[in-house]
């Protein structure tokens, strides 16, 4: 069995539910609003936030329909993988600018199905199954940053 790649050492520890819900929530909002990712999130076991750069808030409409977007993905029940790459190989499928210069030459690719990839060192669940239920609490927009806050409710059988 093959080691894993040396990677830049990792920060913090996520709550995989909720970080693997961001790369979907992340997604959805590029999809929908050609918008960059999240250039600023705290991703807590609780509540969570993003901040996106866009040009206007969301309409309530569009609130419900980022929501059930998300919602659709998680209950596709998809795998979520790991792969390592070159950063010269992965420049290609994944954004490289919010990592930082000192980032090292292996880099850790996460995908969501084939619903998002991206360069990420964080803990996340196996499969969308595991996530739960998609639940925008509140937003704010200011000067062309949309804050939303988020959680994600687990239901029991």
């Amino acid at each position: 069995m093959e080691d894993e790649p040396i990677i830049n050492a990792h920060n913090k520890e996520e709550y995989p539910p909720m970080h693997t819900a961001e790369h979907i929530l992340n997604a959805t909002m590029v999809r929908m609003f050609g918008c960059p990712r999240s250039r600023n999130a705290h991703i807590e076991r609780k509540k969570s936030k993003c901040d996106y750069e866009l040009d206007a808030s969301p309409t309530d409409e569009q609130i419900a329909a980022i929501e059930a977007a998300v919602n659709e993905v998680i209950a596709r029940n998809l795998d979520v993988t790991v792969e390592y790459l070159h950063k010269a190989d992965a420049a290609s499928i994944v954004d490289l600018s919010k990592l930082p210069e000192d980032v090292s030459e292996m880099l850790r690719i996460v995908r969501v199905g084939d619903y998002d990839a991206c360069a990420c060192a964080g803990a996340h669940v196996k499969n969308t199954s595991e996530i739960g239920t998609f639940k925008i609490l509140s937003h704010d927009f200011e000067n062309g940053r949309w804050r939303v806050r988020w959680k994600v409710v687990h239901t029991t059988s």
